[in-house]
């Protein structure tokens, strides 16, 4: 499984279906050597990683109905849709313990992306060189536009990783990796449309010219990815899983039943799934054998 990434999609509330594969994931013991994700892909990954069965869950749809956890109050007193303090102190260090050590003690590589408001760059942090600033880098990789507050870091203001780079298929390429696992959080044939909503961001973030810029062209960015993965995919390069039913979960999703069917549904499909992702790795590998 060398030279195979493996890339996690964001999606708020939609990332328990990332939840539901990973944790089937780590039920057969199934680790990539590689692992780049941005947003509620990256969180689900720091628990995957951890081997700490069934904490995803915990975290998302247990919390999902906690008058902190998603709440127009917050947004309204602390300008904060999700309660940021809550999911990236509280529950971690306290509520539902995160296991640093071995978070730190797993071999795999593990990259976070963020998007730097200045220039509207991707930013990304490996798990290798920041042992102590992990919650905070996935915080700002977490922290939505007009939903959280810009995170300050190595002189940078930071915010969500999906708005540069909603998919970082090319970043695990450029990494090394030939071979690429994706887990999406849309429905086959989703395409994004323009927001309506980009003139609030130009008045809403005046200092944050490469956030605003990204933001207006976010929709072309993620299309162009699809469309990009698509080739990769044709060219079996990629395996993807994405939800095989329609969504009925948004990103700000609150209901435990919605939120429990996504995360069971994406367990049910890595299920469906691993016997022809463990084909398509051995495949993949006698295929760099014969060309090396």
């Amino acid at each position: 499984m060398e030279q195979t990434g493996l890339v996690l999609e964001g999606g708020g509330m939609r990332g328990v279906y990332t939840a539901g594969v990973l944790e089937y994931f780590m039920e057969q013991d199934f680790y990539l050597p590689y692992v780049i994700g941005v947003s509620a892909g990256a969180c689900n990954a720091a628990s995957y990683l951890s081997r700490q069965f069934g904490r995803n869950k915990k975290v998302t749809i247990d919390f999902a109905k906690h008058p902190d956890y998603i709440s127009w109050k917050n947004l309204l007193w602390k300008r904060q849709l999700f309660g940021m303090d809550l999911i990236f102190d509280e529950i971690p260090n306290r509520l539902v313990p995160f296991d640093y050590q071995k978070f730190h003690e797993a071999e795999e590589r593990f990259v976070i992306g963020t998007t730097d408001c200045m220039t509207g760059e991707s930013v990304y942090f490996e798990k290798s060189e920041y042992k102590d600033q992990i919650l905070p880098i996935l915080r700002a990789s977490s922290s939505l536009p007009f939903m959280a507050p810009v995170i300050k870091m190595e002189n940078r203001c930071l915010m969500d990783g999906g708005i540069s780079d909603p998919i970082p298929i090319r970043k695990s390429e450029r990494d090394g990796n030939k071979k690429n696992i994706l887990i999406l959080t849309r429905n086959d044939g989703y395409i994004k449309q323009r927001s309506r909503m980009n003139w609030l961001t130009r008045r809403f973030y005046p200092a944050y010219e490469g956030l605003v810029h990204k933001m207006d062209i976010r929709f072309q960015v993620y299309n162009e990815t699809m469309s990009y993965i698509k080739e990769k995919e044709t060219a079996g390069d990629v395996y993807v899983i994405r939800p095989s039913e329609a969504l009925e979960v948004n990103r700000i999703e609150r209901n435990p039943v919605k939120l429990t069917a996504l995360y069971d549904q994406g367990y049910q499909d890595a299920a469906q799934h691993f016997s022809s992702i463990k084909e398509w790795l051995y495949a993949t590998e006698n295929t760099m054998e014969v060309t090396s």
